[in-house]
């Protein structure tokens, strides 16, 4: 593709984002499947190097910059969009479409940039058009789409603050490796922590992605924390903080999701441990382990996608989200059952499926580097994230006890849309050179020896093991999990109370004061105009005469000259 015929992919998404309401039922539907493959090509045959380059108040704005790193993240992001198009054809509600088309626009376009400001402008586009997706869902969307719009403007401030002020101390908006030797950086960091989803600013994930509907929660999953992340990447590789932060959210996220009762909110708290797995190895900071990141990414997008559809599939069908109420669901949808497993066993790292590839470099960059209790942990929380994911969300859901639902595997394009995933899924495991090729530096990794293949199994079928043993204590009840969103919610009740009390009290000093300078208007007012006033009172025939004789005169003089 010629530098002077480059087509943007974001751009591409976001325009037709904007037309899909305008467009008839079945030019949508061609259009929500076409638009997505030809963005897919593109991002394919984009040549290396720094393109669109604009000049702006002096600062140098690249809005296409194409390097393995950006290249991979814009390639499972088209990929996401492709799928989740057509397992949401059947949504008729085409706000949510449109919208999901610009969130999914200006997630390529951000990982894209090459600048910090460009970045920002479609970081926001994000925020913006996830919210909307997120009002599109149930009756409680819109209270969970605001508590979703505060924090996310609220990172957004943040990120925007420390944005200006490095932009300013180094003279340039080119995003690469960011200088952590000022407090800029830092403040751009909790930015995009906030993005990640890392405590205490996590619970916007479990709490809004469920809210959304069906075919949204699938698009939510892919996009905004996978941006952060690819952020980190590029900007924080290394930072050692982060291997902390990393680990805390990977367990964080597995006590949370074991506790949780609803199947979405489960998968939504996965979210959370998964992107940890990610920032863990961002914060070791070698090349195995960005590597690592970036191809778990890769693959964490697909899999995660292919649960929440397997999930939403469920949903669509059933109208159930909880576990209390759904089970013995295999009977009926087969189809939907065999590919939440495969989703299941690719998120629980088991050999031959992507997330055994990914993984695995993560934790072995770990040993690499020395971090023996950091490779202990990691280790741990894959037994942790098959107790959860890989185990309790397929069994409360297809088997257990039989809650005589009736059901049946979803529409057509739903079921190739789940089952061309978990070909992808199942693919990446067994060819894994195809992902390797694309990932930023040279692999030189071999995931396949006797003696990791052994370990791993051993590993999750003591887990299972263990999950039938304790089925007891971990069988389906009706729970109430508290948080870390807990008190923000109590905070801004207590916050908008106050608030409520100090700006009535000012209202009301203001009122009084307007009201009193009011008064002493149209005290003023009837003091002149009053029938007593100057111009109020009555004025005798003859001064009128005279007065108008004047005006008359006077006209007549300046007509003459």
């Amino acid at each position: 593709m010629m530098n002077n015929m480059i087509i943007h992919p974001g751009i591409l998404l976001i325009i037709c984002g904007l037309l899909i309401p305008l467009l008839g039922n079945n030019l949508k539907k061609f259009i929500t499947f076409i638009v997505p493959a030809l963005c897919f090509i593109i991002v394919l045959q984009l040549p290396h190097g720094m393109h669109l380059n604009y000049e702006y108040m002096s600062y140098n704005l690249t809005f296409l910059r194409v390097d393995e790193l950006s290249k991979i993240f814009a390639l499972v992001f088209t990929i996401m969009i492709v799928f989740s198009s057509i397992f949401s054809l059947n949504q008729k509600n085409k706000t949510e479409i449109s919208t999901a088309f610009i969130y999914g626009g200006s997630a390529i376009s951000a990982v894209l940039s090459g600048d910090f400001i460009s970045l920002f402008i479609f970081w926001e586009i994000m925020a913006i058009s996830s919210t909307i997706i997120i009002w599109m869902g149930s009756k409680d969307a819109y209270k969970s789409g605001l508590r979703y719009l505060t924090v996310h403007l609220f990172g957004g401030v943040v990120l925007l603050i420390g944005i200006i002020g490095y932009v300013s101390l180094k003279e340039s908006a080119d995003f690469s490796l960011i200088d952590r030797t000022n407090i800029y950086a830092y403040l751009i960091l909790i930015g995009v922590l906030i993005n990640a989803g890392a405590p205490p600013f996590s619970g916007w994930i479990s709490d809004s992605y469920p809210s959304a509907s069906w075919s949204g929660t699938v698009f939510l999953s892919a996009f905004t924390t996978k941006t952060a992340v690819y952020f980190l990447i590029r900007g924080y590789p290394g930072t050692e903080l982060l291997i902390y932060i990393g680990i805390f959210m990977i367990f964080y996220g597995i006590v949370y999701a074991i506790l949780e009762n609803d199947m979405r909110r489960i998968l939504s708290y996965s979210i959370i441990n998964q992107v940890g797995f990610m920032i863990t190895g961002i914060g070791i900071g070698t090349e195995i382990a960005i590597n690592g990141a970036a191809s778990h990414a890769f693959a964490h997008i697909i899999y995660k996608a292919l649960l929440l559809m397997s999930a939403g599939s469920v949903f669509y069908i059933t109208g159930k989200t909880k576990c209390t109420d759904l089970g013995g669901l295999y009977k009926t949808m087969p189809i939907t059952m065999i590919c939440g497993i495969i989703g299941a066993l690719s998120i629980s790292a088991f050999p031959f499926t992507s997330g055994f590839i990914t993984k695995s470099m993560i934790s072995q960059s770990a040993v690499y580097e020395n971090y023996t209790i950091i490779w202990f942990l990691l280790l741990a929380a894959s037994a942790g994230v098959f107790l959860h994911a890989g185990i309790k969300f397929p069994w409360f859901v297809f088997f257990q006890k039989d809650a005589k639902l009736k059901a049946k595997d979803p529409p057509k394009n739903m079921q190739f849309a789940m089952i061309s995933l978990s070909i992808i899924c199942i693919l990446i495991g067994i060819f894994p050179n195809v992902l390797y090729q694309m990932l930023p530096y040279d692999v030189n990794y071999i995931p396949y020896t006797f003696d990791h293949v052994f370990f791993q199994l051993q590993l999750l079928l003591f887990s299972g093991l263990a999950f039938f043993l304790m089925l007891k204590y971990l069988k389906r009840t009706l729970t109430l999990t508290l948080e870390f969103d807990w008190f923000w919610r109590k905070f801004s009740k207590i916050l908008i109370k106050e608030f409520d009390i100090h700006a009535e009290r000012t209202a009301s000093n203001i009122m009084n004061k307007y009201i009193k300078i009011f008064d002493k208007t149209i005290k003023t007012l009837y003091k002149h105009h009053g029938p007593s006033g100057i111009l109020g009172r009555t004025w005798p025939t003859g001064n009128m005469a005279f007065w108008t004789t004047v005006i008359l005169a006077s006209y007549l003089i300046i007509y003459l000259l």
